[in-house]
């Protein structure tokens, strides 16, 4: 019996593990006995459809941005790889006319992803008010590593100069890993496990995309080889930060409402990477992705009202074709989709709290907000904010 076949009969009937029997034990004190012949229940009908968790007393304080100083624009990369793309018979120009990024950010060689991460948190902790010695959670979600161990978390929460009383830990989950900070803080807000919490994202496209030119570069490279790194050119740099506090002491906050999430996992290797490399099946990722937004979408919106109308959708920054797909897809009135990736590329996790950053001068008080995360992986959030 194969690995993967022996995990998935111990998920599906865990008591064989210990009893080596196909019995099922005792039923606990309490519950019902299956009558004789009943089908029984699977651990995966358990955890099937959307979770959904709803705030209690958690509010949004802050949301700032740092832009990367250094522009690279999509005309600058095609010259790079010109050689490339005649060699192996493809154009140039798909970065900006099909995909629709005419620009991305990086960070000057001597400025980490930390740095920009710690600026953005300096920001945000300033804009918000909040004394930084109150602080008592910190939720890095870069994608970006400068180690395996230690956390990235302890290089910003030294570059920040927060309390040693802070908690603090990484939390990553490819682009959606922002808007899980949020749940996640908000969740121990509403625990009452700390009073202000600061969830913060530095990303840095420079050391995959130049890693990328020099392998392309090397002879006897195809078009698919070359279409399957493609998505590393759509990346970008950037940074960006928020304070999360108790609504009950700051009701001029923007209040967390809920967040729907939904996983997709038999996708987990449709797009893959690393510090320099990223392999992407960009065809079927789109295809998967749209499907599982749809999935959470169907089964969440009408009970949360969001059929009824949005004031502002902040959806996941990846390109014009997938912006496009997701508002014909779910029905959103696409002027109430802003896009930064025009300009910033897809900045990973960064990308959602940079772009609402951005629309902080035109929202309005009782605005209705969705930030909108997807992951390669695939999992899917909604986090529903009251302007």
């Amino acid at each position: 019996m194969c690995l993967l076949t022996r995990i998935r009969q111990v998920l599906t009937a865990p008591w064989q593990l210990f009893t080596g029997s196909d019995a099922h034990p005792r039923v606990p004190f309490g519950e019902s006995t299956p009558a004789p012949g009943a089908p029984q229940q699977r651990w995966s009908n358990l955890l099937s459809g959307n979770t959904t968790h709803r705030f209690r007393n958690t509010a949004l304080l802050s949301v700032s941005r740092v832009e990367a100083p250094v522009v690279v624009s999509s005309a600058e990369l095609d010259t790079r790889l010109g050689d490339v793309y005649e060699r192996v018979g493809l154009r140039a120009g798909l970065l900006e006319g099909l995909v629709g990024i005419r620009e991305r950010r990086w960070w000057p060689e001597d400025v980490t992803f930390v740095e920009g991460a710690a600026t953005a948190a300096a920001k945000a902790i300033s804009e918000s008010g909040v004394d930084p010695a109150e602080i008592g959670l910190m939720v890095n979600t870069s994608i970006g590593r400068l180690h395996l161990e230690p956390s990235t978390a302890v290089a910003v929460h030294d570059a920040v100069g927060l309390p040693p009383s802070c908690q603090n830990f990484d939390v990553t989950n490819a682009c959606l890993g922002f808007v899980n900070g949020i749940e996640i803080a908000g969740a121990m807000i509403d625990a009452g496990m700390t009073e202000y919490a600061l969830v913060v994202n530095g990303e840095d496209s420079r050391p995959v995309q130049e890693a990328t030119i020099e392998r392309l570069t090397q002879p006897g490279l195809t078009a698919k080889d070359v279409m399957a790194e493609f998505a590393a050119f759509t990346l970008g740099s950037g940074a960006a930060a928020v304070v999360l506090g108790r609504a009950d002491r700051h009701p001029e906050g923007h209040r967390i409402v809920t967040a729907v999430s939904r996983a997709g996992t038999e996708h987990h290797e449709l797009c893959t990477g690393d510090n320099t490399v990223m392999t992407t099946d960009l065809k079927r990722l789109l295809h998967a992705g749209l499907q599982l937004s749809q999935d959470l979408w169907t089964d969440a919106a009408e009970e949360f009202g969001w059929t009824e109308g949005v004031d502002r959708y902040v959806v996941h920054q990846v390109s014009q074709v997938h912006t496009d797909a997701i508002c014909a897809r779910l029905g959103l009135e696409s002027d109430r989709v802003p896009r930064s990736f025009p300009e910033y590329g897809n900045m990973g996790p960064v990308s959602v709290p940079f772009t609402l950053a951005g629309q902080v001068d035109s929202l309005a008080a009782g605005d209705r907000v969705l930030l909108m995360g997807i992951g390669s992986g695939l999992n899917a959030s909604v986090l529903e904010i009251a302007w």
